[in-house]
């Protein structure tokens, strides 16, 4: 699929299985540190919105902005974090290469990458909008 070409309509029906629309306070700064730390790839990418994979996974970025009158916009909290709570789990991404790769794309590591009882290494590493990305692969 052209994720480059394709129309909203195409799109929206092309989705299937669990999908995710994470609201960022600015897509393009999201859309780098994804691409960055976690070696996702960024299409479509404008001020209001971006479609992002990470191998066969498609997830959506949106401004806030674009969620207009969505009854979820007055949830968000003013202060940050905005994410809390949410862990994003990116398997078959390597956690010691994100966790080096943190901080230099404006990321916090919360957790550095460690051996976990239920097989995985993993590593928890913050985004601007407090969103928890945990990047892991079997140990």
């Amino acid at each position: 699929m052209d994720y480059e070409t394709i129309s909203p309509d195409e799109f929206g029906a092309s989705l299937r299985g669990f999908g995710f629309n994470l609201l960022v306070t600015d897509v393009r700064r999201t859309t780098r540190f994804l691409e960055e730390v976690f070696g996702m790839t960024a299409h479509r990418v404008s001020p209001d919105f971006a479609i992002m994979t990470h191998g066969p996974n498609v997830m959506q970025l949106h401004s806030d902005g674009t969620y207009g009158s969505h009854p979820l916009l007055g949830l968000l909290p003013e202060n940050p974090p905005r994410g809390g709570g949410i862990e994003v789990r990116l398997y078959e991404c390597d956690p010691d290469e994100a966790a080096a790769r943190a901080e230099a794309a404006g990321g916090t590591v919360l957790a550095e990458p460690q051996d976990k009882p239920h097989g995985l290494r993993e590593a928890f590493i913050l985004c601007a909008d407090g969103y928890a990305w945990v990047p892991s692969r079997p140990k």
